[in-house]
């Protein structure tokens, strides 16, 4: 979940700039491939290599991030405890008895596939876990 407080930062920054960020072309051309249907995007730099691109789909706020060659990098939504696959939950339970699932987030990425996070909690702990789809823990 710290890409999303990263984002919520970024987004404090970049809207505070009084010009409009504009990516290269090359990243324009990859975002409305992948997404020909947004029409409203708020862009703005991830970091020195990247453009990320923040929007809602079908009711979803979406971040997708790009290189500035307009290579597809990630996809990044944040999704619901019921939205988890089983494997999924059945493993956050299983390692985490008693705590409680606060936020999840599902990233799509050009390197690892699916990748589900969830922010998890147990009275003053908290932690952030990430797991494959089918449930293995790749970040702990």
């Amino acid at each position: 979940m710290k890409k999303v407080i990263l984002m919520i930062v970024s987004i404090a920054v970049f809207s505070s700039c009084t010009q409009a960020m504009t990516p290269p072309d090359a990243v324009l051309k990859t975002f409305k491939k992948m997404f020909p249907t947004v029409a409203k995007v708020n862009w703005g730099k991830e970091n020195a290599k990247e453009w990320e691109a923040e929007f809602t789909l079908n009711g979803n706020k979406i971040s997708a991030n790009y290189t500035f060659d307009g290579i597809w990098i990630e996809t990044e939504q944040e999704i619901t405890v019921k939205e988890l696959p089983v494997p999924v939950y059945n493993e956050i339970q299983k390692h985490y008895p008693g705590w409680k699932i606060v936020e999840v987030d599902k990233t799509e990425t050009a390197k690892n596939g699916s990748i589900y996070e969830a922010d998890i909690k147990n009275g003053r702990d908290k932690k952030s876990v990430a797991f494959k789809e089918d449930g293995k823990i790749v970040i702990e």
